[in-house]
């Protein structure tokens, strides 16, 4: 009994000092998406709240997923997004209205009641492996960006409803080349919503 309080002891000692824990791992790599101004049409006179999306189990971490051929999910190890999947959606989807439309006003919102809102399921954001080439070498993946998108106005009436399904083949199986195919297809993704939504916000106003 002494000698377990003892050995108890010691190893709480070398944990405040910190040596139990130290890794010599390097930081993971942080990847940040982005989406490129376009021409915006004419002026939509609404203000619209982009809520937070809602992702797909497994999706909903700041880790790069990656699914292969059995439909395995894992995620490419010393890498991660800039934020949780969710909030780099929201980023990504805020950014593309403001250099790709022209609203009067578009911000992050909590609640779809008092305005025009936008909402976004993200059914998949992932590499794909389809193949493998062997001696354990795979074939470049495929990313795979899936939204669902509902915009409505007051008391939660939808007006409308879109997907914006697109894959993006990777040039290669680096990572470099994994994450430049995860900006072409977000950004072609963000264009579909974002011209999906103006689509439903001009129809409703030519309505009333």
């Amino acid at each position: 009994m002494k000698y377990l309080l003892t050995m108890i002891s010691s190893l709480a000692l070398t944990a405040c000092g910190g040596s139990l824990f130290q890794s010599k791992a390097p930081p993971p790599a942080v990847y940040l998406l982005s989406v490129s101004a376009a021409p915006s049409g004419a002026e939509i006179p609404v203000d619209l709240a982009v809520l937070k999306p809602r992702v797909q189990t497994g999706l909903d971490t700041d880790l790069i997923a990656a699914v292969y051929p059995d439909r395995r999910l894992d995620y490419f190890a010393g890498a991660r997004w800039s934020g949780r999947l969710d909030e780099m959606v929201q980023d990504l989807v805020l950014q593309a209205f403001r250099v790709r439309a022209n609203l009067r006003n578009v911000h992050a919102g909590v609640s779809a009641f008092g305005g025009y809102w936008l909402e976004i399921d993200v059914a998949d954001f992932q590499a794909e492996y389809s193949a493998n080439l062997g001696a354990g070498e795979m074939a470049a993946p495929t990313i795979h960006v899936r939204l669902w998108g509902r915009v409505g106005g007051s008391e939660r009436r939808v007006m409308s409803r879109f997907e914006a399904d697109v894959r993006q083949p990777a040039s290669d199986n680096r990572l470099a080349a994994i994450i430049a195919a995860y900006n072409a297809a977000a950004e072609t993704a963000m264009s579909k919503i974002v011209e999906d939504t103006a689509a439903a916000l001009n129809g409703n106003l030519e309505r009333r």
